[in-house]
This record gives structure tokens, C-alpha cells and sequence, in this order.
């Protein structure tokens, strides 16, 4: 065994290796790869040291799990990335409960049962099936916000936070006694199982659409803590090194995230922002609002000399990336400065904009992130904000009434000219009306962001 330590030991600076360089996005593709081979080197030292293994079921599972990853890794767009880190949290959580069911199954099942399982044992297992079926279902009810099976808005009713405290409290109690009490033991734990399942299920459901990154990033720190409590049911030190790692890198994104927001995460899982707001459509009607056409946006930015592109999630949609790049290519061409501006919590998960416009071979050293651009937007000429909305509300720094009050945003007002992109006046996913879209020094053009981008590039060549 100590060779096989030795191995885990390997796999675990890898692990950090990677994770180290996955901070940034010139260096994420070289982080993802030598992560990856720490996780193999993990996997193959599991395999050759533990005996009575079969092989075929083994191979069976490479070789379906190898065709799914890779079905996923071509026909997934980036838009749907989100989505697939949901899914892949929830797999993760799964598959460390089905760990854990199958140890209870087999040390606790009244045909194998010779002894009473340590205390250890049961707790473990507990843990890792609790844990594991929380963030499966959890994971599950996030994918089918982000992909719209299910609402994105907070889905609240009367009672509710009762009812979730009710469920934790009975949880707690027949896992304690699923360890405590061996006679009823098989009905307990498949008492906690259900009582997990459901859990996970209320604990998400009343959370909105503008939460989501913090959620995907929390979900997969769960994911995480779950495979480590399955590498303690089954003695594993790389399982339980593995699982740490993602839990702790979870839990400080998750942190990030909350920062990036001004939100505690306990607000974030009971605020309920997202709610539909009182009034927002009217307020949106009483404002000034200028259309453009994208002639008239193409003359603003052809006198302007420097242009600050933000992204937000209605360019993901729009998969205008290459569209984006595109333009601001022809403007630095026209001896302008270009960059862009990205809040952390822009799109629908973390570094979402970012690993999106590098897909698009947009220069690293353009992307800026909220505390290095926004002094740059005081003698900017024209910010083009492209489907991006709550993170570039300026009722986050002054409206007191406001759920994103405190919230840090790109300050694009203070440029020369706003020119905003969206299909639609529609608010963001916090359900509130953007103060900005009626500034004086604001204009609207309406369209899809690629194809009002493309249309953008033409009037711009023939000026």
C-alpha cells in the first residue's frame, strides 16, 4: 500500500498543479491537462492495488463513460456549458451515494450482517449517501432552470422555510439513527435517502436565475465533500484527497462569487432574488429610451478612439463571440483602444465570459476584470454593453430598495456613450428594471447580438 500512497501523493500535487494554473485563462488548457493526468495516474494506482477487481466490468464502464465524456465534450455548446457543470456536479454527487449505498448493502444488509457496523462505518456511509443525493437532485433542478424545464425565478410559497427546516431536522434523526439503532436500521437509511433526495430539491428550487453561478459553484463544492466522505467509507486516500480538493476549491469560489454579488451565502440561498418585482414594467415605460439603428451606432464608434466591449449572458445566447472579436479586431485595426470588461459574475457561471471570448482567440491581455477596468470607463468613449444587464445596473450602488443594493457593477454609465444590445426590454434575471437603459447618455439597438454585431461590422466598412 505505501506505493500506492506514494502514487496519490503524485496525483495530489498535479491536482494543485492544475488548479493552480486553471486561475487564468492562458494557462487553464495546460492546468485542465496536467489535472487530468493526476486523476489517471489516481485511477490506475486504485486499480493495480486493489485485488479481486473485475476487469471487464471495469473496461465496460471506461469505455461508456469515455463515449458520453466525449459526446458531451463536441456536440455541448459553449452557451450550454453551464448546464453540462450542473449535470456533471449532479453525476458526481450520485455517484458517491451509490458508493455509499453499496457499502451499506453490503456491511448492513440483514443477509451479510455478522456484526453490528462500527459507528465509523455508518456515519461515513451516511455522510457520503446524504451529501451525494443532495447534490444529485440539487445539480438536477439547477440544470433545469439554466436549460428553462423549469422556471428560472424563485419558486416560493408560504412555509416554506419551515417546511426545509422540518425536512433537516427529521434527516438528522434517522440518521442518527441509521448508527444507533441496528433494528430498524434498513428503514432509516432508506428513510435519510429520500429525505436527501427531496431536500436538495427545496433547497434550489426557490433560488433565482441571477443566483446561479453562486449555485453551480456551491453544488460542486458539495460534489466535492461528498466524494471525500466516499473515500473515507472506502479507505481511500486518493478519493478523500480528490474530493477535499474540490470541496475547499468550491467553497472559496462560492465565496468569490458571494464577494462579486455583496451577498452573504445565506442570502443567496433564502433571498429569493429573482422574484417578479412590483412595478418594473412601468417604471421601464417611464423612461427615456433612445433606439439606434446600427448605422448610427456604426458613426459613434468610428469617432470614438476607445471602446470598451461587456459581455454579459444575451451574447452567450447569441453565440457572438467570433461576432464581437470580430469588431473590435476592425477597430484596433482603425487605431483604437479595445478591451473588455468582465464582471465575476457575468454569464451563468464563473468564468463563463471568459473562457467563451478565449474560444474566440480574444487576446487574454484585453479581458480586464471588474476592479482593473472600471476606473478605465471615466475616459472611455463608448462602452458597448451586449446582452449583459444586473451587472451594470447603477441602482446597485444607490438604491437602498433594490435586491442588488451593494452589489459591485461595471460602472459603463460613467462613459462618454452606453450603447446597449438586447432582443428585448425585458429585465435581467434579477426581475428588475435597469435605470441605465434610460440615461442621457444611453442608446438602445434591439436585435440579437450576433446578427446586430455582423450588421454593425458592414456599416462600419462602408463609412
Amino acid at each position: 500500500m505505501e506505493y500506492i500512497n506514494l502514487f496519490y501523493v503524485t496525483a495530489a500535487v498535479l491536482f494543485i498543479f492544475g488548479l493552480k494554473r486553471l486561475s487564468h485563462p492562458r494557462t487553464a488548457r495546460s492546468g485542465n491537462l496536467i489535472a487530468a493526468i493526476g486523476m489517471l495516474i489516481a485511477i490506475v494506482a486504485t486499480l493495480v492495488g486493489y485485488a479481486h477487481l473485475d476487469f471487464r466490468l471495469i473496461i465496460i464502464g471506461f469505455i461508456v463513460g469515455g463515449l458520453i465524456g466525449a459526446i458531451f465534450a463536441v456536440k455541448v455548446e459553449m452557451t450550454a456549458m453551464p448546464q453540462m457543470v450542473a449535470i456533471f456536479n449532479g453525476f458526481g454527487g450520485g455517484a458517491s451515494a451509490l458508493v455509499g449505498m453499496a457499502e451499506f448493502y453490503t456491511k448492513a444488509a440483514p443477509a451479510a450482517l455478522q456484526a453490528h457496523p462500527s459507528y465509523y462505518d455508518l456515519t461515513t456511509i451516511v455522510l457520503s449517501v446524504f451529501v451525494g443525493t443532495l447534490t444529485f437532485t440539487g445539480s438536477f433542478v439547477a440544470f433545469g432552470k439554466l436549460q428553462g424545464f423549469i422556471t428560472g425565478k424563485p419558486v416560493v410559497f408560504a412555509g416554506q422555510k419551515t417546511l426545509n427546516a422540518i425536512l433537516a431536522l427529521l434527516l438528522v434523526g434517522f440518521a442518527v439513527g441509521t448508527v444507533l439503532v441496528p433494528a430498524n436500521m434498513m428503514w432509516y437509511f432508506l428513510a435519510v435517502i429520500i429525505l436527501s433526495a427531496i431536500l436538495g430539491v427545496t433547497l434550489v428550487i426557490p433560488i433565482g436565475g441571477a443566483d446561479m453561478p453562486v449555485v453551480i459553484s456551491l453544488l460542486n463544492a458539495y460534489s466535492g465533500i461528498a466524494a471525500a466522505a466516499a473515500g473515507f467509507v472506502l479507505l481511500n486516500n486518493g478519493l478523500i484527497i480528490s474530493g477535499a480538493l474540490v470541496g475547499a476549491s468550491g467553497l472559496i469560489l462560492t465565496n468569490i462569487m458571494c464577494k462579486g454579488m455583496n451577498r452573504s451565502l445565506t442570502n443567496v440561498i433564502f433571498g429569493a432574488v429573482g422574484l417578479e418585482q412590483e412595478g418594473a414594467a412601468g417604471a421601464q415605460k417611464q423612461m427615456n429610451i433612445k433606439s439606434y439603428s446600427t448605422e448610427e451606432a456604426a458613426m459613434i464608434l468610428d469617432a470614438a478612439e476607445k471602446v470598451i466591449f461587456v459581455p454579459g449572458y444575451g451574447l452567450a445566447v447569441a453565440q457572438a463571440q467570433h461576432a464581437v472579436r470580430e469588431v473590435a479586431d476592425y477597430l484596433e485595426g482603425k487605431g483604437k483602444t479595445v478591451m473588455y470588461a468582465i464582471h465575476p459574475v457575468a454569464g451563468r457561471m464563473p468564468g463563463h465570459m471568459n473562457v467563451l471570448l478565449a474560444e474566440a482567440n480574444v487576446p487574454y491581455n484585453q479581458l480586464k476584470d471588474l476592479d482593473e477596468v472600471n476606473p478605465e470607463f471615466e475616459d472611455c468613449d463608448v462602452a458597448v454593453v451586449l446582452g449583459a444587464n444586473d451587472v451594470v445596473n447603477p441602482a446597485a450602488r444607490h438604491d437602498k430598495s433594490s435586491p442588488i443594493y451593494g452589489m459591485p457593477i461595471l460602472n459603463v454609465d460613467k462613459a462618454r456613450t452606453v450603447l446597449i444590445n438586447k432582443r428585448t426590454m425585458n429585465p435581467g434575471f434579477a426581475g428588475i428594471p435597469n435605470e441605465l437603459f434610460g440615461y442621457d447618455n444611453s442608446i438602445m439597438v434591439f436585435g440579437d447580438a450576433k446578427q446586430t454585431l455582423q450588421q454593425l461590422l458592414k456599416d462600419l466598412k462602408e463609412l
